[in-house]
């Protein structure tokens, strides 16, 4: 398990319906990305030991309560990066303190941007693309409470794919 990532998994409906909008735009690897809001970006493991990841995971999941998240309307961080992505705009202190809990000890990593919660729905794409994306998905909305978070591991066949969940308190 080389490759990880920790993050919020988008729940049905809304999540599968965000993919499969993700596919609709043209994104081939969309369909390895489940829906999700990132915690910890892709970081190799190599030098880091599995059990000590868990142990901080449980450790991160045992220090905050479940709580509720509202994703709203769509934002960019253009022109810096390519990214359309829906809103959190509920649960945002919540999701920063969970990932600076994940993203310590074992797991410190340097972000290449500050944190910012959302949920990519474009990355990468054409402008005109990115465009569609940030006028089609202006009125989405979805609510939803957050249980827990996962560990996933990268597989070259089958994408992210969710190794462990990991529950909050509550």
């Amino acid at each position: 398990m080389p490759l990880i990532g920790v993050s919020i998994a988008v729940p049905d409906p809304c999540g599968p319906e965000l993919q499969r909008y993700r596919v609709s735009l043209g994104d081939d690897e969309a369909h390895l990305i489940p829906t999700h809001i990132t915690l910890l970006p892709p970081t190799d493991l190599a030098d880091r030991h599995l059990d000590d990841v868990v142990a901080h995971l449980d450790a991160a999941a045992g220090s905050l309560e479940r709580f509720r998240i509202h994703l709203r309307g769509t934002g960019t961080f253009r022109p810096v990066s390519p990214v359309v992505f829906v809103n959190v705009v509920e649960g945002i202190s919540a999701i920063e303190l969970l990932a600076k809990s994940v993203c310590s000890g074992p797991l410190e990593v340097n972000l290449e941007f500050p944190y910012h919660p959302h949920v990519t729905i474009a990355h990468h794409r054409p402008e005109e693309i990115l465009d569609r994306a940030f006028n089609e998905l202006a009125d989405f909305e979805c609510e939803f409470e957050v249980r827990e978070f996962h560990l996933y591991a990268f597989d070259n066949g089958a994408g992210w794919v969710p190794r462990r969940a990991f529950r909050l308190v509550g």
